[in-house]
């Protein structure tokens, strides 16, 4: 339970920092060409705590999912193949689909596959490292 609640922690932090880094600084210019489509940032300040709630979900699940099918294998193989797998089910999907509903520009929902699709690998291979002596013991 202990390595669980740990890696829940290390995955939630890393998901912030990493989504401050891809929708603040990398995408945060693209997004401020598209205001018309977003919350005014004083409005979207008081929904704040929600974006935290989202994230420890995420968080969570991540962790558990992953924890549920570590194998024998080598753990960078592990978490790529997780990270992937993450990501292909939730971040491509997920704005394809806000592109279709929202007149959001093809080159930033190209942007955000490429850098949320990347955030998750990395997460993938953080989860991967948090458990690789499980790795280690299976072997």
């Amino acid at each position: 339970m202990k390595r669980f609640l740990v890696a829940w922690l290390v995955i939630f932090v890393v998901w912030m920092a990493g989504s401050f880094l891809v929708h603040g600084l990398l995408l945060g210019p693209d997004y401020a060409a598209q205001k018309a489509l977003f919350r005014p940032e004083a409005d979207s300040q008081q929904y704040f705590p929600l974006m935290l709630v989202a994230h420890v979900i995420l968080a969570g699940a991540f962790v558990w999912i992953y924890a549920r099918g570590v194998s024998a294998a080598a753990w960078p193989g592990q978490g790529l193949r997780f990270g992937v797998a993450v990501a292909l089910l939730t971040v491509v999907p997920t704005y394809l689909i806000y592109y279709v509903v929202q007149p959001m520009p093809g080159a930033l929902v190209a942007k955000q596959i490429v850098f949320d699709g990347a955030l998750i690998v990395v997460l993938g291979l953080v989860a991967a490292w948090l458990h690789r002596d499980r790795v280690a013991a299976a072997a």
